[in-house]
């Protein structure tokens, strides 16, 4: 009996596995097939010298360059702002907070991680409207916005995902550093952080393909269709993501549909390299500490 149940467990855990893996498969050959040919060489940078776009010469006005600039720039400044905050509340509840407290402020994180981004997005809006009547005519709907209400978003997965890997420290390695003398803070800097190094940039991970991929936050708070590279943390800018969701609401022909999908491929090739990127600096991070 229970040798039949054992195989039907892994029988309907291959079936679910296979089935996850070809509906991913599809989904990534649907984006290919649709995209593909729209990746020609204007595609980018439209009829600007790329030298000259790179360099900031000319702006780019028929080409996705603007909004892979402003993507890179919103997620890079959005991981600025949320993983150190995330890192020390993630250590905070593991280490320090006790009690009822601890319970809470878990409880509290892990409702925010529910939260729907259009709450985020609708909560960066108000902030905007409170920072442009304060400052009128200085401050409106701009990067350093957004970044600010993805990293609110993004923060529970950070902070959840430090405070499992430092709580699943194992009780001997946590007592070496002491035996020998450290204090606590010396402890989790050079013993509890390297060892769950790995888990933590996992979460990290997790968090940047979620900033990335987000539109309700970027459209309520500062991304546009037409804004150029942002020359300032409080400028408008374009980000693929809105550009996606802008031409498959709005696109007039099958071309500007093309260039959607397009738009959609290299997003996806953004991510995975972003990714890629971010489990090669987490396993050398993770090497370097290891005696």
């Amino acid at each position: 009996m229970r040798k039949a149940l054992a195989g039907l467990t892994i029988a309907f855990s291959s079936a679910a596995t296979l089935l996850l893996f070809a509906a991913v498969l599809l989904f990534v050959g649907v984006i290919v097939f649709r995209g593909w040919p729209g990746l020609a060489p204007g595609l980018i940078f439209g009829d600007t010298r790329p030298l000259d776009a790179l360099l900031l010469r000319r702006q780019v006005f028929d080409g996705l360059f603007p909004a892979m600039a402003g993507t890179l720039a919103l997620v890079a400044l959005t991981m600025t702002l949320a993983v150190p905050a995330g890192l020390a509340t993630g250590i905070y509840l593991a280490e320090y907070a006790r009690g009822r407290g601890k319970a809470l402020l878990s409880l509290l994180f892990d409702i925010l991680a529910g939260l729907p981004s259009i709450v985020v997005g609708l909560a960066g809006l108000a902030l905007t409207i409170v920072l442009h009547r304060l400052f009128p005519g200085r401050i409106g709907p701009c990067l350093l916005i957004s970044a600010l209400a993805l990293a609110f978003l993004v923060l529970p997965y950070l902070v959840r995902s430090v405070q499992l890997a430092l709580e699943s420290v194992p009780r001997t390695l946590r007592l070496t550093a002491p035996a020998l003398g450290a204090d606590k803070l010396t402890t989790i800097r050079a013993v509890l952080l390297p060892a769950c190094l790995p888990e933590i940039a996992g979460g990290i991970i997790l968090a940047v393909g979620r900033a990335i991929e987000d539109t309700a936050v970027i459209m309520l708070t500062g991304a546009v269709a037409s804004a150029g590279v942002p020359r300032s943390l409080l400028a408008q800018y374009e980000a693929l993501p809105f550009y996606i969701y802008y031409i498959s609401g709005q696109y007039a022909d099958p071309e500007e549909l093309q260039r959607g999908f397009a738009a959609a491929l290299l997003l996806l090739a953004m991510c995975v390299v972003m990714l890629v990127a971010a489990q090669w600096l987490a396993r050398r991070g993770s090497l370097r500490r290891q005696p």
